[in-house]
């Protein structure tokens, strides 16, 4: 019944997500990693080191962190593979690695919040995104809530899914950690250029296949979503993902920006300092929290799309095992 865990790891975590009240007592795996993470950072990346050190320093901080992870997990998939019903509980374990129903909760509290007020828009988002919210105004908070829900559908989602599919809770597990270490040091500033090298190239690596998957889904989910334009969704994620500075992120931003006929990415803010990115799409750039909803709707027919997708894939497994 193994093939059975991608979809109802989709459809359990979608409908439940992670309690918060286990947050609270436990913690979650992406916080125990980022533990481990920051534990031999303080440890191995020292100011003192030449830049080639550093960056050895940090593929052992990587390797180190996805020996554990395999180790781990391994372990637990061959414990539940001895019970009778130990795939269920594996599913549940699975369930802990995607974002689906947090990430919309999220992104929905910043259009709830910006028809409050731009203050408190600014600070719904400041939970969500890492550039300055300050200085956003109206269009700039709703532009950086649909970035972000269109990145995250493919790290959260897609991109957990598909390891899941492939290498079971190992691989979305391993996944994860990847996308974790990438989140914490593989920036571009001095403390983690050299250290956090061997993250950056690897998250881009994984994230390579999900990145143009989850355009591919978007594109879909464009049928069965009022007022979004499938051709226009596919054209602009060609024409534009390649202008990102992440051979990845574009694909999602640029898909979706298409799909809705908005303007999206642009200059920024971070920590102060501007930067001018590039912008995905030629339409609509006033966007408000209306504008975030309609992402929203097109996000859960992604995932309906994706859900149907990975029911598919399962029922063809299970019948070609008979």
């Amino acid at each position: 019944m193994e093939p059975l865990i991608a979809p109802l790891a989709l459809a359990v975590e979608r409908r439940f997500g992670y309690p918060p009240r286990l947050t609270d007592t436990i913690g979650h795996p992406v916080i125990w990693f980022g533990g481990l993470i920051g534990f031999l950072e303080l440890r191995l990346n020292k100011v003192s080191r030449s830049p080639a050190q550093r960056r050895l320093a940090g593929l052992v901080a990587l390797v180190l962190l996805l020996l554990a992870v395999l180790v781990v997990t391994v372990g637990i998939s061959t414990i539940l593979s001895w019970l009778p019903l130990g795939w269920l509980l594996e599913m549940l374990l699975a369930t802990t690695l995607l974002a689906q129903k947090e990430l919309g909760r999220a992104v929905r509290a910043v259009s709830e919040a910006l028809r409050a007020s731009l203050a408190a828009g600014r600070e719904a988002v400041s939970h969500i995104v890492g550039r300055d919210p300050e200085g956003l105004d109206e269009p700039g908070v709703a532009r950086a809530a649909i970035e972000t829900l269109a990145e995250n559908a493919s790290d959260g989602v897609v991109a957990p899914w598909l390891f899941l599919v492939l290498f079971g809770l190992p691989g979305i597990a391993l996944y994860k950690a990847v996308n974790t270490a990438d989140s914490m040091i593989g920036h571009m500033d001095a403390r983690y250029r050299d250290y956090g090298w061997a993250a950056a190239k690897l998250d881009d690596a994984v994230n390579w296949l999900p990145a143009r998957l989850t355009a591919i889904l978007v594109t879909a989910a464009c049928f069965f979503t009022p007022g979004a334009s499938p051709s226009r969704a596919w054209a602009t994620a060609r024409a534009d993902a390649g202008k990102h500075d992440s051979p990845n992120a574009g694909w999602p931003e640029a898909a979706f920006a298409g799909a809705l006929g908005f303007r999206l990415g642009g200059p920024r803010a971070y920590d102060g300092e501007v930067v001018d990115l590039p912008a995905f799409g030629t339409g609509k750039a006033a966007l408000n929290p209306s504008d975030i909803l309609l992402a929203l709707l097109l996000y859960r027919r992604t995932l309906d799309i994706l859900l149907a997708l990975s029911a598919a894939l399962a029922l063809m497994l299970l019948l070609g095992w008979r």
